[in-house]
C-alpha cells in the first residue's frame, strides 16, 4: 500500500496544528477552485494534470507534481520542526571518540 497521500494528509494536519490556515482542494470534487485561482489555471493550460498537485505557500507555488515531505513544508513557512532527541554518545571513553558502542 502506496504511503504516500496518508503520510501528506498528515503533515497537512501537523501544519494545522503549528497555527497555518491550510486548505487542500480536489480537482474533481472542487474545480471551482481550481478555475478560480489564475496561477493554477495557468500551470494547467501549460503542463496538464501532470503538474499536480500543487503546493502553494501565500500565492507562490512552491512544488509541483510531487507530494513534499514534512521537512519541505516547514522550510517553505518557516516552521519549526522538532528535534529527534539522540543518544548520548560518550567522549572518548568506551566508543574511543567515534561515537558508535
Amino acid at each position: 500500500m502506496d504511503e504516500t497521500l496518508p503520510r501528506f494528509a498528515a503533515d497537512l494536519d501537523w501544519l494545522k496544528q503549528q497555527g497555518h490556515r491550510v486548505e487542500r482542494f480536489n480537482l474533481a470534487q472542487e474545480p471551482a477552485e481550481f478555475a478560480g485561482n489564475a496561477t493554477v489555471q495557468q500551470m494547467l493550460n501549460e503542463d496538464g494534470v501532470e503538474c499536480l498537485p500543487l503546493v502553494m505557500v501565500d500565492g507562490r507555488i512552491v512544488s509541483r507534481s510531487d507530494y513534499p515531505s514534512r521537512e519541505n513544508l516547514a522550510l517553505w513557512t518557516e516552521t519549526k520542526t522538532q528535534v529527534k532527541p539522540m543518544l548520548p554518545t560518550a567522549d572518548g571513553g568506551c566508543c574511543g571518540g567515534s561515537g558508535c558502542c
